[in-house]
């Protein structure tokens, strides 16, 4: 283990920095869109004003990317444009990450399809999909050359992308503080549906300019025609989520997000022009107080030192906990105090043999399935799951082998981006992210029942943002091919179990969860 800055998790929080362009722009709003009748979403759907807006994405006062977001009316319907490109600081380094989307929908303001592509240093991710009347999602994600993998989504009514939400303030009456509002909506991130809880908490003024004027001396382009206008604050129920102010136009005037990202709409010389003559935005220093790793660890109240921990006993403040995958096998939670206990040796042996039967298959069928993005069927998986295992029949054995083999065979490199088990395989670099996801491809091919696991992880004084793998060996196991440890050791606390889905929860962690040692051995 060569340190935190060679491994830390950056999926949950760097991408999740993506996710602020997903859940953020395209922030035109309309009241009650997906439960009003059909009446009152062709009337809203009339309401929606074509234009423009830009935006500023800064981190604690420097500017470090550009958003955009278009709509255009046809007398069809509604097409909405959304870009975002940003150079995040994480490890030490900026990573240049961009995403776009283009929305279609119907006049009534019902979904018709939608493209959204992610471009990272791990390549590029696109997702295509469009409505098949009012209960079924068709949609395709494809990474990099390889063909794309379709998928049909059940819905229970019509559904948004995040980009459109809220859709729910603006247009229709004007908004008032105290309104809720629960909006279906498919995240491409997650490649699933889920309900977004919004409430508007505030109103106040807002001074924007949309034009601007060159400045000689300078040769930066200054705000011009300065504006009043009157917004809304919009947040997620949901502890650290969404948190943006929209205009009676439904337009975002500004957007906050956890680790100290913030959206600024301005015009599009000021928002753009500046920050591609300003040579300092992409070239300047990375601190550790504006790199994301460090500005989002967590010091530990006492230091735990460099031995494996066995136990591990702390007390968890100043967040909500419910919802988190705290309780159960290796963790246990007594109020706000987590027990962690590493598995033994006795508690890895497994209660069945490779290849396992039918009846075992079908009991673990989600944790052997391939997935988008993790192709535990593809060949080149296949095979090399095959020559690791190399005839031996005890999964305990295998796993360990698996564990060891990417430990010894990846680099430990931060590589932003969404992970892809057949990239991986092929670049054999990354980060926490890209270990667990070959690991559970590699395991699921040889039908070991793998998942993935997300929290925070202890390396030399801190808690960081971390993922893992967990495999059935008569139990949930926790292991760790970043660091090389089989079984992971108990200053691993996992949060949540599952995908990007559910690590943005994690989100909610950030600036906000205290952490204190109360014993460990």
């Amino acid at each position: 283990m060569t340190g935190p800055t060679r491994w830390t998790r950056r999926g949950a929080i760097g991408a999740a920095i993506v996710a602020l362009w997903l859940v953020g722009l395209g922030l035109f709003a309309r009241r009650e869109l997906a439960r009003g009748d059909a009446r009152s979403l062709a009337e809203a759907g009339m309401l929606v004003v074509p234009g423009a807006a830009f935006y500023a994405v800064e981190q604690g006062g420097t500017q470090i990317g550009f958003a955009s977001s278009t709509i255009d009316t046809t007398a069809s319907g509604i097409r909405v444009d959304d870009y975002f490109i940003a150079d995040l600081p994480v490890g030490g380094k900026l990573h240049r990450a961009t995403a776009s989307s283009r929305v279609f929908l119907s006049r009534a303001l019902g979904l018709r399809d939608f493209a959204v592509e992610i471009v990272s240093e791990a390549g590029p991710i696109r997702v295509n999909g469009r409505t098949e009347g009012d209960s079924v999602l068709l949609f395709a994600i494809a990474s990099g050359d390889e063909p794309a993998d379709t998928q049909r989504i059940a819905t229970k009514g019509p559904v948004l992308l995040p980009t459109l939400v809220p859709l729910a303030v603006a247009l229709g009456s004007t908004p008032k503080v105290g309104k809720r509002y629960t909006i279906p909506v498919f995240d491409p991130t997650a490649m699933g549906p889920r309900d977004v809880a919004l409430v508007v908490r505030a109103e106040s003024l807002f001074v924007v300019s949309d034009s601007a004027t060159l400045d000689a001396a300078t040769r930066r382009w200054l705000p011009a025609r300065p504006d009043s206008v009157r917004a809304w604050e919009i947040v997620s129920e949901t502890e650290g989520g969404f948190r943006g102010w929209v205009d009676a136009d439904g337009r975002l005037v500004e957007l906050t997000q956890p680790g100290n990202f913030v959206m600024r709409r301005m015009s599009y010389a000021v928002a753009y022009e500046n920050w591609r003559l300003d040579g300092r935005a992409r070239g300047r220093t990375v601190t550790a107080d504006d790199d994301i790793m460090e500005s989002t660890a967590i010091a530990a109240s006492a230091p735990l030192g460099e031995k494996a921990i066995s136990r591990l006993r702390v007390r968890l403040g100043d967040v909500n906990l419910a919802g988190f995958d705290l309780d159960g096998t290796r963790q246990s939670l007594s109020g706000d105090t987590l027990t962690i206990v590493r598995e033994r040796p006795d508690d890895l042996v497994a209660s069945y043999s490779l290849p396992a039967d039918g009846a075992f298959r079908a009991r673990f069928a989600s944790e052997l399935a391939a997935e988008p993005l993790l192709q535990s069927g593809a060949p080149a998986i296949s095979s090399l799951a095959a020559r690791i295992a190399g005839g031996e029949r005890d999964p305990r054995v295998v796993a360990a082998r698996i564990n060891r083999w990417l430990y010894d065979s990846l680099a430990k490199e931060i590589t932003f981006g969404v992970p892809n088990a057949t990239q991986v395989l092929a670049s054999r670099q990354g980060d926490c992210n890209e270990h667990t996801q070959l690991y559970l491809a590699l395991a699921r091919s040889i039908g070991i029942p793998a998942r993935s696991a997300a929290g925070l992880a202890y390396v030399r004084g801190k808690f960081y943002y971390h993922a893992w793998p967990e495999v059935y060996l008569g139990r949930w196991v926790a292991v760790d091919p970043t660091f090389g440890e089989f079984p992971a050791d108990a200053a691993h606390i996992r949060f949540v179990n599952g995908g990007l889905a559910r690590q943005a929860e994690l989100l909610r962690l950030i600036g906000n969860l205290k952490i204190d040692v109360v014993s460990k051995r």
